[in-house]
C-alpha cells in the first residue's frame, strides 16, 4: 500500500494537528475536506524536483490551514508515483509534481505506462521551469558553440553527445541539436546526471547534454564549459552563458515541474488548490530561495498551465515519435 494512503498515516497526522492547533494562520477551505495534503515526488529527495516541492509545501500549510508534506515515491523514472496517485481515493488531498518525462515522454515510448495523462489527471498549476544547457569538458579547449559546430562538421565521428539517461528530455533534445547542427550525433546514455558531469569534468567524455541546473555548479568551478543554454533569454543566474538562438541556432526548449491532481478529485478543490500553488509561487521569498537552487519559478493557474501542456507536447512529440525510441 503506498505510504501517503495509509489510514495509520492519516490518523497520526490528526493527532498531530490536535496538539499544536492552530497549526495555520488560515481557515482551512470548506472544499479541502480530506485531511492533510500530500505532495507526492516520484524521485529521491535532494534533487531539483523534491528542493521546489518543499519550498512550496513549506508555504502552503498556512496558505491553506492544513498540513502539508513532501512524500517521495521513487521509481520507474517517476512512472510508479503517477500510477499510485492515479488510484487514490477521491476525496482525498494529494497532488503529483510531474514533469515532461512522465507526462509527456514515457507514454509515448512505453506500450503500456499504467497511466494516461489525459484520462487520469487534471493540470493543476506549473511551478517551475528549467533550460538545457549543451557543456564540453575543458580537453577540447572551446569557449564558443560556433567552435564546436565548426568541428563536428570537420569531424562528424566526434558527435557524442552524453545525456543523463537515454529517453530523458536531454536526450531528444540533443536529437534537436543534431538537426540544427545538420549532424547526426551518437547519444550515450548515463546513469544520472552525477556519472555524466563526472565523466565531463574528467575528461573522458567530450560533449554533454544535461539540465542547466545539474551542469551549472562544475561550470562555476571552471571543471567544464557551457557553450549554450536552450531558454528564449539567459538565465537569471547564468546571465553569462548564451542561449542557442544568441549562437546562431535556431532552437529553443525547455523542461518543468507541474502539479497534477487526480482526475477524480472535486474541480472545485483543484480550483482551490491551483489558486493557492499561485499564490505562494509570488512570494519574493520563494522566488528567492528558488534562484539560490538555480530553480526558475514560474506563477501559473490550471488554465494557463493547460495551454502551456497543450503547446509542450505539439513541439515535443514529433521529436520522440521521430527518434523511434522504445526502453
Amino acid at each position: 500500500m503506498p505510504v501517503f494512503l495509509s489510514r495509520r498515516k492519516l490518523m497520526a497526522w490528526g493527532v498531530a494537528l490536535a496538539a499544536c492547533a492552530p497549526l495555520a494562520h488560515a481557515q482551512a477551505p470548506a472544499a479541502l475536506e480530506g485531511g492533510p495534503l500530500t505532495l507526492v515526488v516520484g524521485y529521491a529527495a535532494g534533487g531539483s524536483t523534491d528542493r521546489i516541492a518543499r519550498l512550496i509545501a513549506e508555504r502552503l500549510t498556512p496558505k491553506l490551514g492544513i498540513q502539508v508534506s513532501v512524500e517521495n515515491r521513487p521509481g520507474e523514472g517517476g512512472r510508479l508515483a503517477a500510477r499510485e496517485v492515479k488510484r487514490a481515493p477521491a476525496g482525498q488531498n494529494v497532488l503529483m509534481l510531474g514533469n515532461p518525462a512522465v507526462m509527456v515522454v514515457a507514454p509515448l515510448v512505453f506500450k503500456d505506462a499504467g497511466y494516461d495523462p489525459d484520462k487520469d489527471f487534471v493540470p493543476v498549476s506549473q511551478v517551475s521551469s528549467y533550460d538545457f544547457a549543451l557543456a564540453v569538458g575543458n580537453k577540447l579547449q572551446l569557449d564558443r558553440a560556433m567552435f564546436l559546430v565548426g568541428r563536428l562538421w570537420a569531424h562528424p565521428e566526434e558527435a557524442v553527445f552524453g545525456v543523463p539517461a537515454t529517453g530523458s528530455l536531454p536526450h531528444f533534445f540533443g536529437l534537436m541539436v543534431g538537426d540544427a547542427l545538420s549532424v547526426q550525433p551518437e547519444i550515450k546514455g548515463y546513469g544520472g546526471s552525477a556519472p555524466l558531469s563526472a565523466d565531463l569534468s574528467g575528461g573522458s567524455l567530450p560533449i554533454a547534454i544535461d539540465t542547466l541546473d545539474s551542469l551549472y555548479p562544475q561550470h562555476v568551478a571552471g571543471k567544464i564549459r557551457i557553450l549554450a543554454t536552450s531558454g528564449k533569454k539567459r538565465a537569471s543566474f547564468a546571465p553569462n552563458v548564451p542561449t542557442f538562438r544568441e549562437a546562431g541556432m535556431k532552437i529553443d526548449a525547455d523542461g518543468w515541474n507541474t502539479f497534477f491532481a487526480p482526475s477524480t478529485m472535486a474541480p472545485a478543490k483543484v480550483q482551490v488548490l491551483s489558486n493557492a500553488i499561485r499564490d505562494v509561487m509570488k512570494d519574493p521569498g520563494l522566488q528567492k530561495a528558488a534562484d539560490a537552487l538555480y530553480i526558475t519559478s514560474v506563477v501559473s493557474n490550471a488554465s494557463e498551465t493547460a495551454q502551456m501542456l497543450k503547446n509542450y507536447r505539439q513541439q515535443w512529440e514529433p521529436v520522440v515519435r521521430r527518434s523511434g525510441f522504445h526502453p
